[in-house]
């Protein structure tokens, strides 16, 4: 008898478990960047009481992102809504606009099964709506498509309509019409949320799998993981394992996302949250990594999840060298924060010890040097910023090379490939002309061109990558006045003809200030390097010449003149030779503190490639 009733409650349980979970929705926000995804985010959070909020961005919760008006960050958070009686559940997830990442936005997908479509109803598509849509899509997210906006003086809602129907193929009643400034049209959106995004599905009963889709370091507790649960469910005090690390812990606290993290005992299938367990090694931790419980383990890890692909890299090099393994801790910490950030040790001539890491473009490695500096306290030095090469020898061996440094002897080269992507360019036509140059400058070759609606056109691109990494963004903006939107994905590697430009200093190559270079660049490239590190370099007692060189062959150069004191002061009258002995003695000093020298290059001059126009 005692069976059947526990049978009896298993199923009453089994039956309420199921009902939770048809009263829960994951959803994400995704749009290009500055298209009011954060402001709308705050409408929501509004909207349902879950906060009161004082100021622009609440989500927002880095100085930086406040400071840039980005969000560089994911952030989750549980709301609760009230729709026909019935309580509802809503996981929300704010993501980043710009290109840099989008690494954020394809783990964030990974967790939901809808999405919020966000496009600015001043500006309409962009290249990364488009990008971040066709991500969604393959992740089968159910799209609400979202006009923001719409109280503006400029905004053209009929047409952003005919354009999202002609991206999407929905039917123009679908389209929800809003204002993240005036809370237009927000309970619209929640109702569409409850009615349109399915609720997650998932076994109750299974064994326990979640799916880590962020992590953060905190100093008190440790690193705290963030998950979507799959299957089954998990208590505080259960023993849990990270399947690809293989490591067990206790899962000392779980509870979910509000504007602070709140605790609960037991968290259930489908349910979005945090767990602490006292874990102090940030390399245990792996974004995308499957939860499951110790005793009844899950038969295999959650799949889908991508690797991270790094676009650029560059060194990263402590002022003082004993703070090299400081360093280390610090790009460890923040790796948990920012799983597509990736580092090896390496070292350099001129700089010693330090790290190479991997960014998914320059703004990204912008915000990693500025965080390590304000939240980690650490001073660097970066250094020229490049793409990875595939080097390919007479013996028909094949080297990935990160570096100039790492470059095999020009005559052990057979040929050298680099990697090319594909750029979607979205702008107005009156722009068609100096794009098209900035593209051809950078050995761009045009794949197609289609026009959108009305004036705007779509521009496709071939391009190296290693051409658009240092300046193409910023000068695309400032040539279109902001009106050209980019996006791009990776597209293979070509064999190209690339020379390593090395700069010597007084004979002596400085590896820092290394690059690769297409050989059509590397004389100009050379002489605008020299004239730039002529102004930078401080003058010396004695001359310093800056060359640039190709192999043996040297290709440009420059001269800082030395600094004098006049010796011949003393000498009034008398026979020329006085003059002439003081000024040879001089000469002999000044040869002689050159052989023992040394020229100290400022971080101003790492970073002058950059700033070459």
């Amino acid at each position: 008898m005692g069976f059947c009733i526990s049978s009896g409650l298993h199923y009453l349980c089994i039956a309420f478990f199921e009902l939770k979970m048809k009263n829960i929705r994951n959803f994400c926000i995704i749009a290009h960047i500055d298209h009011g995804k954060s402001t709308l985010a705050d409408r929501l959070l509004e909207y349902t009481n879950t906060i009161k909020v004082t100021e622009g961005q609440m989500l927002d919760d880095m100085d930086l992102e406040r400071e840039r008006g980005i969000t560089i960050k994911s952030h989750a958070i549980q709301m609760e809504y009230i729709y026909k009686g019935e309580k509802y559940t809503l996981n929300l997830i704010d993501t980043p606009g710009h290109v840099d990442f989008s690494y954020e936005v394809s783990r964030s997908i990974a967790a939901c099964e809808g999405a919020l479509l966000i496009v600015d109803a001043t500006q309409g598509v962009q290249a990364q709506t488009i990008s971040n849509l066709y991500m969604a899509i393959e992740h089968d997210l159910e799209i609400i498509p979202v006009i923001n906006k719409c109280d503006m003086v400029n905004a053209m809602p009929e047409e952003v309509e005919d354009e999202i129907i002609d991206l999407l193929g929905c039917k123009r009643e679908e389209i929800i019409r809003a204002s993240g400034r005036t809370g237009m049209g927000v309970d619209e959106i929640l109702q569409a949320v409850v009615e349109r995004i399915p609720h997650p599905e998932g076994d109750e009963d299974a064994p326990l799998q979640a799916l880590i889709f962020d992590s953060v370091f905190n100093s008190f507790r440790g690193i705290i993981a963030y998950f979507k649960i799959v299957n089954g469910s998990i208590k505080s005090g259960d023993e849990v394992a990270f399947i690809n690390t293989g490591k067990e812990y206790t899962a000392d606290e779980i509870g979910v996302l509000k504007m602070e993290m709140s605790p609960r005992k037991e968290l259930h299938c489908g349910d979005v949250g945090y767990i602490v367990s006292g874990i102090k090694t940030a390399t245990e931790v792996k974004v995308g990594d499957t939860i499951t419980h110790v005793e009844r383990p899950c038969d295999k890890a959650i799949s889908g999840f991508e690797e991270v692909k790094p676009m650029v890299f560059a060194g990263l090099y402590p002022i003082e060298t004993e703070d090299f393994e400081n360093l280390r801790a610090s790009l460890e910490k923040l790796q948990l924060n920012d799983a597509s950030l990736t580092f090896q040790p390496e070292s350099s001539v001129a700089l010693g010890f330090g790290f190479r890491c991997g960014f998914l473009g320059l703004l990204h490695m912008e915000i990693v040097q500025e965080r390590l500096d304000r939240e980690f306290n650490m001073d660097v030095i970066t250094t020229v910023p490049n793409v990875s090469y595939l080097v390919y020898d007479k013996q028909g061996g094949v080297k990935e090379v990160h570096n100039p440094a790492g470059m095999p002897e020009v005559t052990l080269i057979d040929h050298i490939e680099e990697p090319y992507i594909k750029a979607s360019i979205i702008t107005t036509t009156n722009f068609i002309g100096p794009i098209m140059t900035l593209c051809l400058g950078k050995r761009g070759e045009l794949l197609k061109q289609e026009y959108i609606s009305g004036n705007r056109v779509e521009l496709h691109y071939s391009l190296p990558l290693g051409e658009i990494v240092i300046d193409f963004y910023d000068k695309l903006k400032s040539i279109s006045k902001g009106y050209a939107s980019f996006d791009y994905h990776q597209d293979g590697f070509r064999p190209s003809k690339l020379v390593k430009l090395d700069i010597l200093l007084n004979g002596e190559p400085v590896d820092a200030l290394s690059t690769l270079t297409h050989i059509d660049n590397a004389v100009d490239f050379g002489r605008r390097m020299c004239e730039k590190l002529k102004e930078l370099l401080p003058r010396q007692q004695f001359d310093i010449a800056i060359q640039a060189a190709i192999g043996a062959k040297i290709i440009a150069r420059e001269t800082v003149k030395q600094l004098r004191k006049d010796v011949t002061a003393k000498c009034y009258g008398g026979d020329v030779s006085r003059k002439r002995k003081l000024l040879e003695k001089q000469k002999k000093g000044k040869k002689r503190m050159k052989q023992i020298g040394n020229v100290e290059v400022p971080q101003k001059a790492f970073l002058a490639v950059l700033k070459l126009d």
